[in-house]
């Protein structure tokens, strides 16, 4: 099997895993079907329920990962334990040695698109299952969520900060998702240092409660300490007393040049009319007001006329707001070039393997989705007068691509597409896809 990437000193991904990966595996190998040629194909039968669109999240991410599927002693000697001493010998040589072509991190996704092809043996690509899933519906699922948000803020910032709301290696991942789809900066530094996003963060109530001495609650030392540590440019937590004698006591503090107040609780509507009266009628003018507490893009819709200059989101956007997994599947469409496909109830798949197009109009705006027969000689006619070839190269024999997008490229891509969309499809409502997709069989 011919070398493939990977990177020294980077911690295995090859137990990420689920057991009958292996012993699917292992009866393929013995029965000598193994070898045949296959192709997997990775999408979403449907969008979460109230969604009518997703953003494709994760693929760097898979890219990285691949980079280090490889069994050591550690995982060897695991799979020894329920496998034959042939398949561990097999697992010991592995490195994947397929090509992966998939949809650009940042684009959109509808039902059955077909946002990644996985092509190679079936035994080198079986073992990708479980990875690539686990990657691509959380990621997706965070960035689909944050892209609805990014388009009700209007303009205003973001700030992603759900990290104590879920796993800590999930928090970095959805850090990364966030920010691909507009928030503009995290809380979380593991975030900030592995992929360059900028952090943000101030003080906690803790920090005001810290200053209460046996004469009482000291709120004025506690931002005194704030703006001496950070400066006046630093955004105060006004709300862990009253809000109003906080604010009073923050521009007594800091004075009319302070960069922020932030208020965490409350009816946030009410409260930014009031606190907005209260920081002109200091001379504050340009003290910025930043939200947060239980927010999700409902919330963030609900303020958008009122005087909120930044958002803080945590624990709706780590879970999806209400749907923490894109609900995509790894489903084999193709061996030795016959199309196979599952005629389950509810849960069936289209054979072959796919190539997408997406048709818009001469302004730009989205059409529909055509998705064909990968063998076909030309591109399927569409309604649009403009066509976008949607799936891009990302490995090659086992070796990543060498000019794949960055985040910053794939983040720039998406606010571009946003614009794209028709206007129905950025709703909050319920309804149907933004745009149609249209499957083309072959003959």
């Amino acid at each position: 099997m011919p070398e493939a990437i990977h990177r020294a000193g980077r911690p295995g991904t090859a137990l990420f895993t689920d057991k009958y990966e292996l012993t699917m595996l292992e009866a393929a190998l013995a029965d000598g079907t193994g070898d045949r040629p296959c192709v997997f194909e990775v999408f979403a039968r449907r969008l979460p329920p109230g969604r009518r669109y997703g953003v494709v999240a994760g693929t760097a991410r898979l890219v990285e990962a691949l980079e280090s599927f490889r069994f050591d002693e550690a995982e060897l000697e695991l799979a020894a334990g329920f496998l034959a001493p042939r398949t561990v010998e097999w697992l010991r040589d592995f490195r994947f040695s397929g090509d992966i072509d998939g949809y650009r991190e940042g684009d959109f996704y509808f039902p059955g698109s077909p946002i990644l092809s996985v092509s190679g043996t079936f035994a080198e690509c079986v073992l990708l299952e479980t990875l690539t899933l686990s990657i691509f519906n959380h990621d997706s699922a965070i960035a689909s969520a944050a892209a609805r948000m990014v388009s009700v803020a209007d303009g205003r910032a973001l700030i992603e900060m759900g990290s104590r709301r879920t796993h800590e290696e999930a928090a970095v991942a959805a850090a990364r998702a966030a920010y691909l789809a507009g928030f503009d900066s995290t809380s979380n530094l593991q975030a900030a240092q592995r992929y360059g996003i900028p952090a943000a963060g101030t003080a906690a109530h803790a920090f005001t409660l810290l200053h209460t001495t046996t004469a009482g609650r000291d709120e004025a030392s506690a931002f005194r300490s704030q703006v001496e540590s950070l400066g006046v440019g630093t955004t105060l937590l006004v709300d862990t007393y009253d809000i109003t004698e906080g604010v009073n006591t923050a521009i007594a503090v800091a004075g009319p040049e302070l960069g922020g107040v932030r208020i965490d609780s409350g009816d946030l509507g009410v409260l930014a009319r009031q606190v907005r009266a209260q920081l002109d009628g200091l001379g504050a003018t340009r003290t910025k007001i930043v939200m947060s507490g239980d927010l999700d893009e409902y919330g963030i819709a609900g303020l958008r006329a009122e005087p909120v200059d930044a958002y803080g989101v945590g624990t709706s956007l780590v879970t999806g707001s209400g749907a923490p997994t894109a609900g995509m599947v790894f489903k084999l469409v193709e061996v030795d070039g016959i199309a196979v496909e599952k005629r389950s109830a509810a849960k069936e798949s289209r054979g072959g393997a796919k190539r997408a197009v997406r048709y818009a109009r001469r302004t730009g705006t989205l059409v529909e989705e055509v998705v064909y027969p990968a063998r076909a000689e030309q591109v399927p006619p569409g309604e649009g007068s403009q066509v976008h070839e949607l799936m891009i190269p990302l490995v090659r024999g086992g070796e990543a691509v060498g000019d794949l997008p960055t985040l910053e490229e794939s983040r720039e891509y998406l606010r571009q597409g946003m614009v794209r969309l028709p206007w129905e499809g950025l709703t909050l409502s319920a309804g149907d896809p933004a745009i149609p997709t249209r499957f083309v069989r072959e003959g």
